[in-house]
């Protein structure tokens, strides 16, 4: 097993923006391979989001980006008031609205194939780990 040292636990951070605790966990669980305790968290957030797909988002945001050619409006929802004042929730609506104005994907199902920060826009998994909530995005 690798030594789980401060600067592992810091790129693992950086790479998921998750917290230390759960980076460090994650990093003991896979004797240190950080590849592997990326996809571990993965798989964590995923069990996570699919327990959560239940519940009702009724808070949110709208969010307007726009260009020299159009306005794009994105109706970002969650579960509480509390989450949508975090800049985590401001910055994914704001990224799917510019994904929306530079793409111009026909329908919901075309947005959610779109790349987001390297996955897919349906992978909000991860996002949804980050601020512990239920988000969804019309």
């Amino acid at each position: 097993m690798a030594e789980i040292t401060s600067s592992l636990v810091k790129d693992l951070r950086e790479k998921t923006g998750l917290g230390m605790m759960q980076c460090k966990k994650a990093l003991e669980e896979t004797a240190g391979d950080i590849e592997k305790a990326i996809e571990h968290l993965r798989k964590q957030g995923a069990q996570v989001a699919a327990k959560r797909m239940g519940r009702e988002a009724k808070e949110g945001r709208i969010l307007f980006v726009r260009n020299q050619e159009a306005v794009v409006a994105v109706e970002v929802n969650c579960e509480t008031d509390f989450v949508t004042a975090s800049a985590d929730f401001a910055q994914f609506g704001e990224k799917i609205a510019s994904i929306i104005l530079t793409e111009k994907p026909e329908n919901l199902e075309s947005l959610k194939q779109k790349k987001y920060d390297s996955k897919t826009v349906e992978h909000i998994a991860l996002l949804t780990h980050t601020v512990v909530e239920k988000l969804e995005f019309w």
